[in-house]
């Protein structure tokens, strides 16, 4: 059962994958994690190394790399249990089949060994997850205008997110984050995102920490009247994120951001009032749309 609902996954996200096949990213992180496989079945070369299988076969698993990629895969499936998205699963995926490609790199030779930690850290380095470009109504502020912003107008409900480009949380939440903007921003209530990796004093302004052992990121704060209101996650007194899951559910449920869009829609619909009594001509997009009809902005406008 568990191999046909898997089957049916890979066929529903199929056009995504291949989507993936384009950047080189995915195709390195790839052929990075099959990379003991690869070299333990090849033809001409699994001749030439070492095996503690009892008949000599040096082209196949011995039992203590068996052992060590079963418990790859149940680390695996442990930490999928909490993965919202399709990039959360591929990223942990990779992560830890680099883990224990090292470990078996080093257990059958240390030449092979180092040689793949160094492509390990020479990836890291040079080859960064693609960032997540897509339709958004998302503000991006800078150090200099996120004060100015939640400031300007006390009606308006602000629903900022604090992240980091190295962070994968961040990444893999991009896409959520962009999907809530498109469905619930208007006039009265607007989305925005400020990258704290980068701008440090935004950091310590907002009590967000970009230490990887806080796991505060990404943070997404609520102000109203240029005040932070919530937060989520909380934060406990040693610094440190309470456990918390970033899907869009918890979002809506959290920040009651259907009551919040009601109440914009409200605001928009007064406005539009207001301007049609000063001009004495009727306002259109006051109903339906609520000023979501709005030039999207996207990392390429920043």
């Amino acid at each position: 059962m568990a191999l046909i609902t898997g089957l049916f996954t890979f066929l529903y996200h199929l056009p995504q994958i291949y989507k993936w096949l384009l950047k080189p990213y995915y195709v390195v992180s790839f052929l990075m994690t099959v990379a003991f496989v690869l070299v333990r079945k090849a033809p001409g070369l699994c001749e030439h190394l070492a095996s503690d299988r009892e008949d000599g076969n040096s082209c196949d698993f011995d039992w203590r790399e068996m052992e060590i990629l079963m418990f790859l895969s149940a680390i695996v499936m442990m930490k999928n249990r909490r993965a919202i998205t399709l990039e959360q699963h591929v990223g942990n995926l990779f992560l830890f089949s680099k883990v224990a490609n090292v470990i078996l790199f080093f257990r059958l030779d240390i030449r092979l060994g180092i040689l793949y930690l160094a492509l390990c850290v020479a990836f890291v380095m040079t080859c960064k997850p693609p960032l997540y470009m897509g339709p958004e109504y998302i503000k991006y502020f800078s150090d200099k205008t996120i004060d100015d912003e939640l400031q300007r107008d006390s009606r308006v409900t602000w629903i900022v997110e604090f992240y980091a480009n190295w962070s994968s949380d961040c990444q893999s939440f991009a896409s959520i984050f962009a999907d809530l903007s498109l469905k619930y921003n208007c006039t009265g209530l607007r989305f925005g995102k400020v990258d704290i990796g980068r701008y440090g004093d935004v950091s310590q302004r907002y009590k967000v920490s970009t230490s990887p052992l806080a796991k505060q990121l990404p943070s997404v704060l609520l102000f109203q009247g240029g005040r932070e209101v919530m937060r989520r996650p909380m934060v406990d007194n040693k610094g440190r994120a309470v456990s918390w899951t970033f899907n869009d559910e918890n979002i809506i449920r959290e920040f009651n951001l259907n009551e919040l869009f009601e109440k914009s829609k409200k605001l928009n619909k007064s406005r539009g009032l207001k301007e049609e009594q000063q001009n004495g001509s009727p306002v259109e997009g006051g109903d339906e749309n609520d000023g979501t009809e709005q030039t999207p902005e996207s990392k390429k406008d920043q």
